[in-house]
């Protein structure tokens, strides 16, 4: 089903867009589409952050929630996530964080596939645009909040 990957170079610290990326909830102040986010789970052992966390993700009348699991590699600077329950059928995600002299290059790669047939259909036509409109959410909210490599 759907799977992409998006590279960005913004002008923030490495260490500034980790820590907006696992600021879930506060999704729904910036991410198209993100009415509510909850975090249930938030813990560290070693070089790892473990989040259980709600995403309530609709348009007009239709919602739904669903549940992920993220890890956190903090050696690395990578952000994993995993669907736990929901409407999607499996879920995988990896922020992957580098920093450059001026700016940190972010790699978003994204794979899912929803349980309903007939959305499949719906989010493969319209997924890129989807996916360019949440790369551009982060990238505004991180340039606004954080402008600067520190």
């Amino acid at each position: 089903m759907p799977k992409a990957s998006i590279k960005r170079k913004i002008n923030c610290s490495k260490k500034d867009l980790i820590d907006l990326v696992l600021n879930i909830e506060e999704y729904p102040k910036f991410i198209p589409y993100c009415l509510n986010a909850h975090i249930y789970k938030d813990e560290s052992e070693g070089n790892f952050q473990y989040i259980e966390a709600d995403l309530t993700i609709g348009k007009g009348p239709f919602k739904d929630t669903y549940k992920s699991d993220v890890k956190f590699d903090k050696k690395e600077s990578i952000i994993y996530v995993k669907n736990i329950e929901g409407p999607l059928k499996y879920l995988e995600n990896k922020w992957k964080f580098d920093q450059k002299e001026n700016f940190t290059e972010v790699t978003f790669d994204l794979d899912f596939e929803l349980k309903n047939k007939f959305l499949n259909i719906f989010m493969n036509k319209s997924f890129k645009y989807g996916l360019d409109k949440i790369a551009d959410a982060f990238q505004t909210r991180a340039e606004k909040l954080f402008n600067k490599v520190q």
